[in-house]
């Protein structure tokens, strides 16, 4: 007998709620304003600019280390969004017990090289991260922040993350 499938609302509220849970789990995030839309099981974070984020007055530029933490969470927020994704969408995964205390622990960084190409303008930035391996123990995750053309990126990094061990 097949399972008729989940109105399309509940999967969005399902989808939604274990991202916030994720996200809040990592109050940096907050600090630093950045959200993620999700389109599907497709993320991009957003880093809304302001004065804050300035580092060279001069230029104006986007400071350097929020330019790496941007990118690094990105990675950190996709990698996690990656593990939870087949137990969100079986429904064994109840975002309304989700608390920062209740998720999953979160992959921690080894390893993060940032390749700076431009200067970051002072204007909203966006990021995408792409899963490159995901094993037992280890991960890698290549991200891409860019601004106003997706074609020109100003920052991009490679990541390698020690994976969360499960307990069963």
């Amino acid at each position: 007998m097949s399972r008729r499938p989940e109105p399309v609302q509940v999967v969005k509220q399902r989808r939604d709620a274990v991202l916030a849970a994720l996200v809040a789990g990592v109050p940096y995030i907050g600090f630093l304003g950045i959200g993620f839309d999700r389109r599907g099981d497709e993320l991009t974070g957003v880093l809304p600019f302001t004065d804050s984020l300035i580092g060279n007055p001069i230029l104006p530029a986007i400071h350097g280390g929020v330019t790496a933490a941007f990118l690094e969470v990105t990675a950190i927020i996709e990698l996690s969004w990656s593990l939870l994704w087949d137990e969100m969408e079986s429904g064994r995964l109840d975002p309304a017990g989700l608390t920062p205390e209740t998720l999953p622990r979160l992959p921690k960084t080894i390893g993060f090289t940032v390749d700076y190409l431009r200067s970051g303008l002072p204007r909203d930035a966006y990021a995408r991260a792409r899963v490159t391996r995901s094993g037992r123990r280890y991960a890698s995750v290549q991200v891409e922040a860019w601004q106003d053309n997706r074609a020109r990126p100003f920052a991009q990094a490679n990541g390698r993350f020690v994976m969360p061990v499960h307990e069963r």
